[in-house]
């Protein structure tokens, strides 16, 4: 029987099951669903993708994207004797209040264009600036975040807005005043303005979404975060914070509430399946323990980690314990989601002074590795942000990206070894075409925002 449908798409391989098979094309619905994956033969006026590999689209589970327009501009010794992620802070604070919103929109847009011509197709979007340069309201309490959010759709890509609650500068930490524009002093304040994101009409038609941020244990003291957090149980909601990225949080933690961060979300029963820690860096046998039995998740960024020489996320105690790791591009000092996933394995060889230390056990010159790298560069990303995607079966979204099998970093490569061989060795030149909702955003390396 043939195959009628609004799109059909026939490239030389797919990635099906874990594994690369040819002769099969990937049939969409008008919805930009997948409808089912056929042999190439059933296929009826399928749109042929010759020399290409086609993959499931790969899930950024943590950006922050106005700093894109800091790239470059922090790679130098300040007035400071050492430079830590804390001088970067206040270099980066300093950009963030200089934006309008048309500047926001147009650096969100920058960075969600480069994500979409690296084969990303939706973003977890940690968004915190919420007021003007002065610290007033908006009229539109949300009119930045909808800037965010008009930014992802006008380049094609989803967006998870994760709106973050920002209530002080730390423990025993006076006010700093280039903060001013993420406070919100009060949850029932933070609240408010999320309801009415909620209902935005740009939710409407399922690109875009929202979630739940609250900074880090340090911006947002117990109370204020138990508020928001039955508030995000109520409407079930996926739920982002950064834990534990920097030493001198975990220590600040203890001396407020006796525990670390990981003990304090364990313990007022914080941590659930919606719940992802971004980097939990500096973390206890104990902690992963916990966040094991929790079911959540990790947002590793290790592009941005060494850049601000966070430290090493021990992916391999977290894979050991059953966590589920996603990947965030975050300061987007480079926007490359295979290059994460490539710098988990290789921080680690470095640290263990080993190699293949990700790899499972029982793997014997099998691509279990690399499957295990891209399922974090996927569909774990998509599980953070609350989304069915990072895969490609029926029903789940068309969201997809194509390589060129001819380009140099990859020629000459057999079927068997191509996922390795991508995961470690890709050129983001060989990404050539990029669909999100069976709709075409990127054709043969181009977008019609890009040239």
């Amino acid at each position: 029987m043939k195959i009628m449908s609004t799109q059909t798409w026939l490239p030389d391989l797919i990635y099906i099951d874990g594994r690369f098979q040819s002769d099969h094309a990937l049939v969409c619905d008008e919805a930009g669903k997948v409808v089912q994956i056929v042999n190439a033969d059933q296929a009826v006026n399928a749109t042929p993708l010759r020399n290409r590999a086609l993959l499931p689209g790969m899930i950024n589970a943590h950006s922050h994207a106005f700093q894109r327009v800091i790239r470059g501009r922090t790679e130098h010794r300040s007035q400071n004797t050492t430079d830590t992620f804390w001088t970067w802070r206040e270099q980066m604070y300093a950009a963030a209040n200089q934006l309008q919103p048309e500047d926001l929109y147009a650096v969100s847009r920058m960075a969600f264009l480069e994500m979409a011509l690296t084969g990303i197709t939706a973003v977890g979007e940690f968004h915190y600036i919420h007021h003007s340069p002065d610290g007033s309201t908006y009229s539109d309490p949300n009119l930045l975040e909808r800037e965010v959010i008009r930014a992802a759709s006008d380049v094609g890509i989803r967006i998870a807005l994760l709106r973050v609650a920002y209530a002080r500068a730390g423990y025993k930490t006076e006010a700093n005043p280039l903060q001013i524009r993420f406070i919100e002093d009060s949850p029932e304040i933070y609240l408010r303005h999320l309801e009415q994101l909620l209902t935005a009409p740009e939710l409407q038609d399922g690109t875009a979404w929202v979630g739940v941020a609250p900074h880090s244990v340090r911006a947002v003291p117990l109370d204020y975060l138990k508020t928001i957090g039955a508030f995000t149980n109520e409407r079930e909601l996926p739920i982002h914070m950064h834990v534990a990225e920097q030493p001198a949080e975990v220590s600040a933690c203890i001396e407020e509430y006796g525990r670390s961060p990981v003990a304090l979300l364990e313990t007022e029963g914080l941590l659930s399946k919606r719940f992802t820690a971004v980097h939990a860096i500096h973390v206890t046998p104990k902690a992963i323990a916990a966040i094991a039995r929790a079911g959540a998740l990790v947002c590793a960024c290790p592009t941005t980690e060494r850049n601000l020489g966070d430290g090493v996320v021990p992916v391999d105690a977290y894979f050991d314990a059953g966590v589920r790791v996603a990947l965030g591009t975050d300061s987007q000092i480079q926007i490359d989601l295979l290059e994460d996933a490539r710098e988990l394995e290789y921080h680690l060889r470095l640290q263990h002074t080993a190699r293949n230390v990700l790899a499972p056990r029982d793997d014997a010159g099998s691509a279990a590795l690399a499957r295990r790298l891209f399922d974090c560069a996927t569909v774990n990303g998509a599980r953070s942000i609350g989304f069915n995607g990072g895969k490609l079966e029926p029903g789940a979204p068309a969201d997809f990206f194509t390589i060129d099998l001819d380009d140099l970093s990859i020629a000459g490569t057999s079927t068997e070894d191509l996922l390795p061989v991508i995961v470690f060795s890709l050129a983001r030149t060989a990404i050539r075409d990029v669909v999100v909702g069976g709709k075409q955003i990127v054709k043969d390396g181009k977008h019609r925002l890009h040239g």
